[in-house]
């Protein structure tokens, strides 16, 4: 009875010693890390660049007033054909200035006041008349007598001057008379016409090209300076698309680069091909306040008219510029390389531990990376390693 209790004391003894040696183990083993991964796989990989554009008509004429005038209203609406030599606006000539009460009253006074002048350049040249009549006569006489030698020569050399005198003091008072008439006439009529329309056939501004009503700065009738914007015409059937990029980005791009358009509002993706990269750049501020320089890109259409008729002038679309592209690309996550030395590694995930390795690089994106060697299709990658994942520690994958 003795030995069968001392044997149970015995087991429980060894019971109690292995459990505490197990928590101990347990508790001071070193626990895996745990990592999030991803897998080397092969598939299609893209390089892109991707801006916001807008469309844009091609050939986009601004007619604009020849000359200052008065516009009539524009009878045409955004959006109607117009064909070459159509009509387009039509121009008057200025109205005249409206007259207050007050300079009309004054207005009414200066014909008055021309009407006197007139009378008095009228009396004037009457009494001129009569001079000049005079001095004929006696010039006349003077000759008469000087051919019976009863006066001197003298005598009539003074008797012509004087008929010359008053001969053009009455062409001066003659002219006088008919400035006079003018400035009467003037006055009258600035006095009649006050505010009236132009008498004349007006001006008609015609379509230089067949197209489309794109824009009407100024729609209603008015007075226009020369030079200024009357209307907008161009062919919304021929559209482009102007993208600005960074000029660190423009610099990888040239003539011919393909381009695909997503998010544009229609259904699937627009193709499309750079026309020109502008050789001159400008500057933006961002949403964030930071100045950028930038540069234009030009996109023609390369995908069929049909495709991208509900497109208009000025509409939005989503660009994304194909740098380099590849159908079969073994690619990783790019957030599983670091840099180490003028090189890329990697943590490797085998038998739950991280192995590190140095792997070759070729193409990447914002997401993806291309590997040229140093790992397999279908091995996993640590993703985002932080310093506590070090060569050869235990791993657990969330």
């Amino acid at each position: 009875m003795a030995t069968r209790v001392q044997w149970r004391r015995r087991i429980a003894f060894f019971v109690i010693v292995a459990a505490v040696a197990a928590g101990l183990f347990f508790g001071f083993r070193t626990q895996p890390v745990a990592v999030d991964s991803g897998v080397a796989t092969r598939g299609p990989l893209r390089v892109t660049i991707q801006q916001e554009g807008r469309t844009r008509v091609v050939d986009r004429y601004v007619v604009s007033a020849p000359v200052s005038a008065y516009a009539r209203r524009v009878e045409l609406d955004v959006g109607d054909a117009v064909k070459r030599g159509d009509a387009l606006a039509y121009l008057e000539p200025p109205r005249a200035e409206v007259l207050d009460v007050r300079r009309n009253a004054e207005a009414a006074a200066r014909v008055e006041a021309a009407q006197d002048n007139l009378n008095a350049a009228e009396q004037n040249a009457q009494a001129a008349r009569s001079n000049a009549e005079l001095a004929q006569k006696e010039l006349a006489r003077i000759k008469a007598l000087r051919s019976g030698k009863f006066v001197a020569a003298e005598a009539e050399d003074r008797a012509a001057t004087q008929a010359e005198r008053t001969a053009s003091a009455l062409r001066s008072a003659e002219f006088a008379v008919a400035t006079a008439q003018h400035v009467l006439e003037a006055e009258r009529t600035a006095l009649r016409y006050a505010g009236r329309a132009g008498a004349r056939a007006p001006i008609v501004v015609r379509s230089p090209v067949n197209g489309r009503v794109l824009k009407i700065p100024r729609i209603s009738e008015g007075v226009v300076a020369a030079g200024q914007a009357l209307l907008e015409i161009g062919d919304p059937g021929a559209l482009e698309v102007e993208v600005d990029v960074l000029t660190a980005d423009a610099v990888r791009l040239k003539p011919g680069t393909r381009v695909v358009f997503e998010r544009w509002g229609g259904e699937g993706e627009l193709e499309g091909a750079v026309r020109v990269v502008e050789p001159a750049g400008f500057t933006k501020v961002s949403a964030l306040g930071v100045e950028e320089q930038r540069v234009w890109v030009i996109v023609s259409f390369a995908s069929p008219a049909t495709m991208w008729r509900q497109l208009g002038d000025g509409y939005r679309v989503e660009a994304r510029f194909i740098l380099w592209e590849d159908s079969n690309v073994l690619q990783i996550p790019a957030s599983a390389l670091f840099r180490e030395g003028d090189g890329w590694s990697l943590f490797a995930v085998q038998q739950g531990r991280a192995v590190k390795r140095g792997v070759q690089v070729g193409q990447r994106n914002g997401l993806s990376a291309q590997i040229l060697s140093g790992i397999s299709e279908g091995e996993r990658v640590i993703t985002h390693p932080d310093d506590r994942v070090r060569d050869g520690v235990r791993v657990a994958l969330r």
